[in-house]
C-alpha cells in the first residue's frame, strides 16, 4: 500500500506502548505524543490505540500504491503531495500512485501518519510499537528505510464510507481533504521557552534550595543527544544538599531524573524501567505532548502543579478527548450521509 522511497530522520511504526510487561525489564515504547496519535485514528476512523507512523523532524517520501484515507496530526513538517499542502487535523483523500513529502519542521518536531484501517504489523506482546534498541516490534523492529513497504488492514464500515465519499469529491486530484478540522483547543500551540508543567518528585526536598528554585524560575535547554529514551537538559547544575545513596525504583514517561553532573533528564517512551537517580520532578500527563515537540535547541521552563491539579487536567483532557471522538463520529456521518 505505501512504499517507503526516502526514509527520512526517523520514521517508525508506534502505538500507545507495550503496556504490562515492564515487571519483566520489558520497555513500554510507544509513541511520543499520545494525544497526535489518538486523534489523528479517530479521524480516520480507527481505534485510538491502532498503530501510526511517528515522522521525525526530517521526513520520509512514501509513495502510495493505492487509494488511501489518511490523516496528519501533530508538528508541522511541511507535508505536500505534488504542489499542494497536505491539510493537518482532518481526513484527507490521497490518490493512488501519489508522493506524499515532509520538508522542513516549522512547529513542533513530530508528526503522526494514521491511515484507515491502521498497519498490518505482527503485534509482539500485544503491542505493534517499535523498540529501536532491542529491535523489537514495529516493521522488522526497526525504523523504516528505503524500500520498505507498508500495507493496511480492512477499513472499517465509517472509513470506508469516508473514503468513498472523499473520492468521488477528488475527482481527478491526487489529495482532497474535508473542509473541517478538529477544534483548536486539541491543536498544539508552540511557544519561546515553552512552559511544562511539573509535580515536585519524590526526591525533590533532597535538593539544595537554590537548585530547587532553579529548577523552577530557569529555562532548561534540550541538548543535542536527547532522544526517543531521554531527553538530556542543559542549564542551572542541580545538586543535592548532601550526597545519598539511591535504591533504584520504578520511573514513568515523563519522570526528571538528576544525574550526578547535575543536568537533568526527562524520561521518554524508550525509558528503562527503573531508574537509580534522584528524582526531581514528574512531567504532568497533560503536558507529555509538549514534551514530545520540542527540539534539540530549544527551551523550556517547568511550572510546579499540584498532584491534584495534574489529575484533574488529565481527565478534564480524557473527557475533551472522547467528546471529540463523538463529535468527529456525527460530522462523519453527516458529510457521507
Amino acid at each position: 500500500m505505501i512504499k517507503v522511497l526516502k526514509p527520512g530522520l526517523l520514521t517508525s511504526v508506534q502505538d500507545l506502548g507495550r503496556t504490562g510487561y515492564q515487571t519483566y525489564g520489558v520497555i513500554a515504547s510507544g509513541v511520543m505524543d499520545p494525544a497526535a496519535h489518538r486523534i489523528a485514528n479517530l479521524l480516520v476512523g480507527n481505534r485510538e490505540d491502532a498503530a501510526t507512523l511517528e515522522i521525525t523532524l526530517s521526513g520520509p517520501v512514501l509513495e502510495f500504491q493505492e487509494d488511501a484515507l489518511i490523516s496528519l496530526c501533530g508538528g508541522d513538517l511541511s507535508a505536500s503531495i505534488g504542489d499542494k499542502q497536505v491539510k493537518p487535523w482532518r481526513p484527507v483523500y490521497v490518490k493512488k500512485g501519489s508522493e506524499l513529502r515532509f520538508g522542513q519542521a516549522k512547529e513542533g518536531c513530530r508528526v503522526y501518519l494514521a491511515v484507515a484501517g491502521s498497519f498490518n504489523v505482527p503485534e509482539v506482546m500485544e503491542s505493534k510499537s517499535t523498540y529501536l534498541r532491542a529491535g523489537l516490534g514495529g516493521f522488522h523492529g526497526r525504523a523504516l528505510k528505503e524500500g520498505d513497504e507498508l500495507t493496511a488492514q480492512e477499513l472499517s464500515e465509517a472509513a470506508a464510507k469516508i473514503k468513498s465519499f472523499l473520492q468521488k469529491q477528488a475527482g481527478g486530484e491526487a489529495l482532497v481533504s474535508m473542509d473541517w478540522h478538529v477544534a483548536s483547543e486539541f491543536i498544539p500551540v508552540f511557544k519561546e521557552e515553552q512552559p511544562v508543567r511539573v509535580i515536585k518528585g519524590r526526591q525533590y526536598e533532597l535538593f539544595k534550595k537554590e537548585s530547587q528554585e532553579a529548577f523552577f524560575f530557569e529555562p532548561f535547554q534540550i541538548g543535542s543527544k536527547s532522544d526517543r529514551m531521554g531527553y538530556r537538559l542543559e542549564g542551572p547544575k542541580l545538586q543535592l544538599d548532601k550526597a545519598q545513596e539511591m535504591i533504584s525504583e520504578a520511573v514513568a514517561f515523563g519522570t526528571i531524573q538528576v544525574p550526578s553532573n547535575g543536568q537533568p533528564i526527562i524520561l521518554l517512551a524508550d525509558r528503562q524501567t527503573t531508574g537509580g537517580y534522584p528524582k526531581i520532578g514528574q512531567v504532568a500527563s497533560v503536558d507529555i505532548p509538549v514534551v514530545a515537540q520540542l527540539k534539540p535547541g530549544e527551551k523550556a521552563r517547568f511550572q510546579e502543579i499540584s498532584l491534584e491539579k495534574a489529575q484533574q487536567l488529565y481527565l478534564e483532557r480524557e473527557k475533551s478527548i472522547q467528546q471529540l471522538a463523538q463529535g468527529i463520529r456525527l460530522k462523519l456521518k453527516e458529510e457521507v450521509r
